[in-house]
């Protein structure tokens, strides 16, 4: 799921949850329910060409969409939005005339305390200074907490209101400060999200859409917000130590609120060079509306410790300085560097083969990555699409079109809310395609298995090529919400999704020509896109995840034919993933059927450095794609 910047997060084919059902890393796959929709959708043969038609058919003329809309109401957000006014709502009057006429008994009480309370941090209040101020205290009407306040003589003792009406006079002139601006909308929805994430253990790509709407942020501004939240997210571990090195306690012991403001004000200053009174005062103005004026000063204190070393030192000088001695621990000064943890690190060294690769590697997955789209078979072409976007077309995938980083919010494109595309990563395309284009021993006679196929995303480029030779595809799908996005992004197509366990698909044994299992995993390959994934997920995760990857190849090397293929994907590169679970199959003797590997570099034509085979291994720093794996194996008896 992948992230689009500058807007609404990517919906990628996947999410940090388990493709055949629940949370990534829960070991479980999807229940016993089942459920049949077929669906009619042949379409006259033809080849699968680039855009699956012909140039001349009348091509698809739609463009972007959207339009101004009201601004936002400030006082729907965080109080940081309102000014400075610390007071509950019950304390602040229901009009915001600078007079205040109402009689004594309708004014609330002030109590904050006198150091959170500024002169310039009231309204005009009209009365005159010998005025009588109600505290809201029956028995003491009449006085003000405030030191030095109006309504007493020089002697402490209470003084006669002078003659007239009440507020009659001359407005009393404003002293102190200037109240702050008002919350940084951008700013503040970045941190709501930092919020849901820790509290709420929340996936950032499903939340930050609501959380754009609500602060009715588009174009350049959702952009901001979603580089500040997806940024902050990614190198939180990173943002961690330089907040420990600058303060006088341990993270543990700082309340999350704050150490999520100190996350979000360091990445700012670290990771995106914003001058350091914007990075800082936005930061403490969020802490002083929701903790009061003494968080704020500490998270000041904090950042501005941030701001004045990463001066000294220079910033990137910093961040080498607290890592790892690049000599004595090459994975993890690389790991910590590019603010990845440091098993996820050891996990890319062994997949590429060598250190030397790892830095780069490791960039790439903390980049903030493009938008990818797929431009949907027998739709719309990739050619197309570019033009109706802005776009550009995909490298390798014949239906991919590239969108740059903050190209806007993806879904109000025409294209993506008619379905002629989607949102997919290259690197989900390329596997798709090559399990489409593989060799059989027999003919294709049009009968495709996608057995994990949640959300959704490779069912529809699957189902579409195989409508264009008249075909059918079956996708399983084990979640019932999952299986019901399946049934969204498939519609028109010639694709029936049933609601059951993969590895006990109601589906024939030996009837399928090209079964696909893009297993439940880690998802290593996709933390660019998922920033708050490479936090969460633990080493002991993958020995549970490769258990049932096991028993989801066995249970597709049963539904395909003899002759017919199997593709196994995952988009991570760790090897107990990966070569560990096809090896272990392939190597035994009591499964009931027997195997070949195809070597897979050969369907994807034009794609460099792919390795030395049969596997196919992408990476972000070599192909701009997800870091996704890929086997090809065809069953010979």
């Amino acid at each position: 799921m992948s992230e689009p910047d500058g807007g609404r997060p990517e919906r990628d084919d996947r999410d940090d949850r388990g493709r055949s059902g629940g949370p990534r890393g829960s070991g479980e796959l999807r229940g016993s329910g089942r459920s049949d929709d077929r669906r009619s959708g042949g379409r006259p043969a033809r080849d699968p060409g680039r855009g699956g038609r012909p140039r001349g058919e009348g091509g698809y003329r739609g463009g972007s969409s959207g339009g101004d809309r009201r601004a936002r109401d400030d006082r729907g957000g965080f109080r940081g939005d309102r000014g400075r006014d610390d007071r509950g709502r019950g304390d602040r009057g229901r009009d915001d005339r600078g007079r205040d006429d109402r009689g004594r008994e309708d004014r609330g009480r002030d109590d904050r305390g006198r150091g959170d309370r500024g002169r310039g941090d009231r309204g005009r209040d009209d009365r005159p200074r010998g005025g009588d101020r109600s505290s809201g205290r029956g028995d003491r009407a009449g006085r003000d907490d405030r030191r030095g306040g109006y309504g007493r003589d020089d002697r402490g003792g209470r003084r006669d209101r002078t003659p007239g009406p009440r507020n009659a006079g001359p407005p009393r002139r404003r002293s102190g400060p200037d109240a702050p601006p008002a919350g940084d909308p951008a700013r503040q929805a970045a941190f709501e999200l930092l919020t849901a994430v820790r509290e709420r253990d929340a996936y950032a790509n499903l939340v930050l859409p609501s959380i754009l709407r609500r602060y009715r942020l588009k174009d350049r501004d959702a952009a901001l917000a979603t580089e500040l939240g997806y940024g902050t997210l990614r190198a939180a571990g990173q943002l961690d130590a330089v907040i420990e090195a600058c303060a006088d306690r341990p993270l543990h012991r700082i309340e999350g609120p704050l150490v999520d403001a100190m996350r979000l004000g360091s990445y700012q200053l670290l990771r995106m060079r914003v001058p350091e009174h914007a990075a800082v005062a936005t930061s403490v103005d969020i802490v002083r509306g929701i903790a009061g004026s003494r968080s704020s000063g500490f998270v000041n204190a904090i950042l501005r410790k941030v701001a004045e070393t990463a001066a000294a030192k220079g910033a990137e000088e910093w961040l080498t300085e607290l890592a790892p001695n690049p000599q004595e621990d090459p994975v993890g000064h690389a790991s910590f560097v590019h603010a990845h943890p440091k098993w996820i690190g050891q996990a890319f060294a062994d997949a590429l083969g060598s250190h030397e690769e790892l830095p780069a590697a490791l960039a790439a997955d903390d980049a903030r990555p493009a938008v990818h789209l797929l431009a949907r078979p027998g739709e719309i072409t990739a050619e197309e699409l570019a033009l109706v976007t802005g776009g550009t077309e995909a490298p390798y995938s014949p239906y991919g079109v590239h969108l740059e980083p903050g190209s806007g919010e993806v879904g109000e494109l025409d294209a993506i809310r008619e379905g002629v595309a989607t949102v997919q990563d290259e690197g989900s395309q390329l596997v798709a395609l090559a399990l489409a284009r593989a060799a059989l021993d027999g003919e294709d006679t049009g009968r495709w298995l996608d057995l994990c196929a949640g959300p959704g995303g490779k069912a529809v480029l699957l189902g579409a090529l195989v409508a264009l030779d008249g075909g059918t595809l079956d996708a399983v799908e084990q979640t019932e919400h999952r299986a019901d996005l399946v049934r969204k992004s498939t519609d028109g197509l010639p694709v029936t999704v049933h609601h059951a366990d993969g590895r006990e698909a109601p589906l024939p044994e030996g009837a399928f020509d090209r079964v696909l299992v893009d297993a439940p995993c880690t998802g290593l390959g996709a933390l660019r896109r998922r920033p708050e994934a490479r936090w969460r997920r633990k080493p002991e995760d993958v020995s549970a995840l490769a258990k049932l990857q096991r028993e989801l190849l066995l249970a597709a090397l049963r539904h395909v034919r003899v002759g017919g293929v199997v593709g196994y994907v995952t988009c991570s590169p760790h090897l107990s993933e990966t070569v560990g679970v096809v090896g272990g199959i392939v190597r035994r003797k009591d499964l009931g059927v027997t195997v070949e590997r195809l070597d897979a570099r050969e369907y994807l034509p034009g794609v460099p450095e792919l390795g030395a085979g049969p596997h196919v291994q992408l990476w972000p720093h070599r192909h701009g794609t997800d870091a996704m794996f890929l086997t090809l194996l065809r069953r010979t008896s």
